[in-house]
């Protein structure tokens, strides 16, 4: 598939704290979203809960420039912040805020939200980053959707960077898909045959009154209800930029990688949901630090010889694409360790210095906050 294409976006759900406390800002002052849309416009919106902020690029050809941009938004919401005393984490959730003390954003959407899921919905203090990849030709994009759903726990295991909620280490690398899990309509998606197939499936769920439209199928990877797009919504939000890039460059080339196999009438064994789903759980519990299975063989792998042989396969695509160095930085994650790694480190780096529980879980903070403009 040609780089252009095949154009990114890439969206990222932020948390925003309080620079003295470490705690989350429960209800932001309004002059702080409004000086955020005077810098980047309407590429800066309200989430679900008042102490969280969502960014969005515009499509890029690849991934240098989508992660540039997404560079100058993320600078644009730290400046606004530190107006206020407030910092800007990227992390999918806040190592000791409560869900019981925040505000939901009075919108119409979310009231629905809080009204109709109740408990499932209110303890919704989790965020995400979502990868946009264009597919023009619908039932294609239905095709990917089939294929990709693989990767997808490879995705998360790289991603990680929820092991904490409401202070206590909940022994997971991604405790947010524990949370997110509780909401329908959420996980794999159904195995269709043809977008056609999935418009009758969302058209049935509107008829009956249980979604508005298709934006309520939460799957981790979907069309787009409102574009041309493929958009992965597995992975937590990483806090570091270059973990971006590598994960960006992943999902690109490996559709580049699915869409030639489809040219030469090849595909990805499609395997059963089950199976997928066994990954998906060891990538949310162990992250980049596990195995996984591998399908075909038939046993666990360590995760780290997995990804080497994903890099192989899509290793052409991604030097067509132009992010061959991008890609690269999957080593660097599985070196450094995920987000879910380095905060569990960055703990047991205060308390053997001599900081109480509270005090390393803002020193965590502390640690997620340097890490959001860093290279």
């Amino acid at each position: 598939m040609e780089r252009s294409s095949l154009t990114l976006g890439i969206e990222e759900e932020y948390l925003i704290v309080d620079r003295e406390t470490r705690d989350l800002v429960a209800e932001p002052e309004a002059g702080f979203l409004e000086d955020c849309r005077d810098a980047v416009g309407d590429q800066v919106t309200t989430e679900f809960l008042q102490c969280q902020v969502e960014v969005g690029t515009r499509p890029h050809p690849g991934v240098a420039e989508a992660v540039g941009e997404l560079r100058a938004l993320r600078a644009a919401v730290a400046a606004a912040a530190g107006e206020y005393g407030y910092a800007v984490i990227a992390a999918s959730t806040h190592p000791f805020a409560t869900w019981r003390r925040q505000s939901h954003t009075r919108k119409e959407r979310y009231d629905g939200l809080w009204n109709d899921m109740g408990a499932a919905a209110w303890r919704m203090l989790i965020c995400g980053m979502h990868i946009h990849a264009g597919i023009e030709d619908d039932d294609v994009r239905i095709d990917m959707m089939n294929q990709v759903s693989y990767f997808l726990p490879h995705m998360l295991a790289l991603s990680c960077s929820s092991p904490y909620w409401e202070g206590s280490d909940t022994q997971l690398a991604s405790y947010r898909l524990t949370v997110f899990d509780a909401l329908p309509r959420t996980g794999l998606p159904d195995r269709l045959d043809s977008f056609s197939e999935f418009r009758r499936l969302v058209d049935h769920l509107v008829t009956a009154g249980c979604i508005e439209d298709g934006t309520k199928l939460w799957w981790d990877v979907r069309p787009s209800a409102r574009f041309p797009t493929l958009e992965q919504r597995v992975t937590d939000v990483c806090p570091r930029l270059p973990d971006v890039a590598a994960l960006a460059a992943l999902y690109q080339s490996l559709l580049a990688f699915l869409h030639r196999l489809r040219a030469q009438n090849q595909r990805w064994r499609i395997y059963p949901a089950t199976l997928i789903r066994e990954n998906r759980w060891r990538a949310q519990r162990y992250g980049a630090e596990g195995k996984l299975i591998d399908h075909g063989q038939r046993k666990m792998v360590p995760f780290a010889d997995l990804i080497e042989e994903l890099i192989e396969f899509v290793a052409g695509d991604a030097a067509a694409l132009g992010c061959a160095e991008e890609l690269a930085g999957l080593r660097r994650i599985l070196a450094d360790g995920t987000s879910a790694h380095r905060q569990r480190r960055a703990y047991a780096a205060a308390r053997e210095a001599g900081e109480d529980d509270a005090g390393a879980l803002r020193h965590v903070v502390d640690t997620l906050i340097g890490e959001f403009l860093a290279e």
